[in-house]
């Protein structure tokens, strides 16, 4: 690693955001959300990152990859919640990717249950994201170029929320609109239930928290949104309340990465 345990630690909680690379050159990062929750770490891969024969369909060599580089960053933490399933015990502890009745992946360590994990496609790429704690998470990329002027953005964004968007985004309405549908996805993710239960007009994105982890948000450092539901939604997911729900979103190359993390032990 180009970075050590404690340095990764302490960079991470000096300004919420670090990265490193591993023995084979893959960058995981990790950001933090407030309140210490987290840190969340997540990477990339190409779609043909895996030979061909391991592939399968929907990337699925580079996902089994991704998760095995995501979990053996996770132990090197040495975080007390996962010590016990350290890669030196991995024989006693199998890692499984399961899924919940409405699709919601996590790791399930030999019997226990593990981390929530999160994948998403995006820029030829597959992106997978790890959660750190027991919080529940949701990744997703969003390209600009899915959103032509024929979008009917009114029928899954606030108009406030758009306007607070292009404010970010420049005024570029694609740019934007990339962002909000970002943080959106993500968050049905960490709910687990994509939009079959929820419509993207019962989220809401409201404006970005600036300056935290202990200084200015830089461009790259991207920005935090608390989250809201609305209407069916909220009864729904009651656990979901004000102040639960936040998101990360990082820009990339013609494309917004947002992280939804849904504190499951927040009252």
């Amino acid at each position: 690693m180009s970075l050590k345990s404690s340095e990764r630690t302490q960079l991470l909680g000096k300004i919420g955001v670090g990265t490193a690379k591993d023995d084979r050159g893959i960058t995981v990062h990790a950001v933090m959300f407030v309140h210490r929750r987290g840190p969340v770490f997540y990477a990339s891969l190409p779609h043909d990152a895996a030979p061909l024969m391991e592939q399968g369909t929907n990337g699925g060599g580079a996902r089994h990859r991704l998760v095995s580089i995501l979990w053996e960053h996770l132990a090197a933490m040495e975080s007390h919640l996962w010590k016990r399933y350290q890669s030196s015990k991995r024989d006693a502890f199998p890692i499984q990717v399961v899924r919940g009745p409405l699709g919601r992946p996590h790791l399930l360590l030999g019997e226990y249950r593990g981390p929530a994990i999160s994948f998403s496609e995006g820029g030829g790429k597959v992106w997978a994201a790890l959660c750190g704690d027991e919080s529940e998470i949701g990744i997703d990329v969003a390209g600009t170029d899915e959103f032509q002027r024929e979008y009917p953005l009114h029928r899954v964004f606030h108009a406030e929320e758009l306007q607070h968007a292009m404010r970010l985004a420049g005024g570029d309405v694609a740019k934007a609109s990339a962002l909000l549908w970002s943080i959106k996805e993500a968050v049905v993710k960490a709910l687990g239930c994509a939009f079959h239960l929820v419509d993207p007009r019962q989220i809401t994105v409201y404006p970005s928290e600036e300056g935290e982890a202990g200084g200015p948000i830089f461009e790259d450092w991207g920005h935090t949104f608390p989250v809201g539901l609305s209407g069916k939604a909220q009864v729904r997911f009651p656990i979901a309340a004000r102040g639960s729900l936040w998101v990360r979103s990082l820009p990339k190359r013609k494309m917004w990465l947002s992280i939804a993390l849904l504190n499951r032990q927040h009252r």
